[in-house]
């Protein structure tokens, strides 16, 4: 992605709440979160283009995080103006972030995947990390997310595939040696996503996806298509819902911690600083 120019400086992530102006489209509202008031984590510099985001077993008190250009894993507490960092690979085109069972596993654009300990991440440079190229189909992939021991990775443009009809996605399956294989596949019927919306057609294209903690059931984010579709455990559609364009800007990173609350980040431009924006489960 092509790298944005940064003209202000941030000094500390800041912790605002925002809301949906008059005479802006409003977001609609997912079961139990109100995606019109989250709370805003505006990003540092180094995360002008933050992507993927993750938890540790939904463990709230440390964001990881990475973005698009720099091989870099960061790790923060939410609204701390301390971020710290690991280097695991060169530049390229990095999308998502995942840890399981004490592995961070990094995902390029192009399904090629990096693995090192999460005990490794206190240096400069990550130690024991393994590079896996092209493990899943010729594709451009955006979305990853652990859940049950697997891995879960959505394609977002699949070479041959036809958008308007499936999105397709892999399970991943992680060894205790930090090395990766593709061990199953999984599909979601995009017609039922466009029939939901009220369109004879619709090309989907996922950035993000999570597991609903309390629920059991999928969100997939889109910032294409500007919406998160939910779905039941076994990828079945069930609804679909709309965000704001002006709040989630290019929302291209989700995840839930352990209480159900849900986060989304978002890639800044050249007059916002990145973000991740905090919707609170509300019973």
């Amino acid at each position: 992605m092509k790298k944005l120019s940064y003209f202000i400086t941030i000094l500390f992530i800041g912790i605002t709440t925002i809301s949906c102006g008059q005479g802006k489209s409003a977001s609609g509202n997912l079961p139990g979160y109100d995606l019109n008031h989250p709370v805003k984590y505006d990003m540092p510099a180094d995360l002008l283009e933050i992507s993927g985001i993750a938890f540790n077993n939904g463990d709230a008190s440390t964001i990881y995080a990475e973005q698009d250009e720099d091989g870099k894993l960061f790790w923060f507490k939410p609204g701390d103006k301390n971020i710290s960092h690991t280097k695991f690979g060169k530049h390229g085109d990095y999308e998502d972030v995942a840890i399981l069972n004490n592995y961070a596993i990094l995902m390029r654009s192009d399904a090629s995947f990096y693995t090192f300990p999460l005990s490794g991440i206190h240096t400069k440079d990550a130690s024991g990390v393994q590079e896996f190229k092209q493990l899943l189909p010729v594709g451009e992939y955006e979305g990853m997310h652990a859940d049950g021991g697997k891995l879960y990775v959505l394609c977002k443009i699949g070479k041959g595939v036809d958008h308007n009809k499936i999105c397709n996605g892999y399970v991943v399956s992680l060894a205790s040696n930090g090395s990766l294989s593709k061990t199953g596949n999984f599909s979601i019927d995009v017609k039922k996503i466009a029939a939901l919306a009220g369109a004879k057609k619709m090309k989907f294209h996922p950035s993000a996806l999570a597991k609903n903690p309390l629920t059991r059931q999928w969100y997939i984010l889109s910032s294409v298509n500007k919406m998160i579709v939910v779905t039941d455990a076994n990828w079945n559609v069930q609804q679909i819902y709309p965000i704001d364009p002006d709040m989630f800007l290019q929302p291209e990173g989700m995840a839930f911690d352990n209480q159900g609350n849900l986060y989304i980040s978002n890639e800044g431009s050249k007059t916002q600083p990145g973000n991740i924006l905090l919707f609170k489960y509300k019973r």
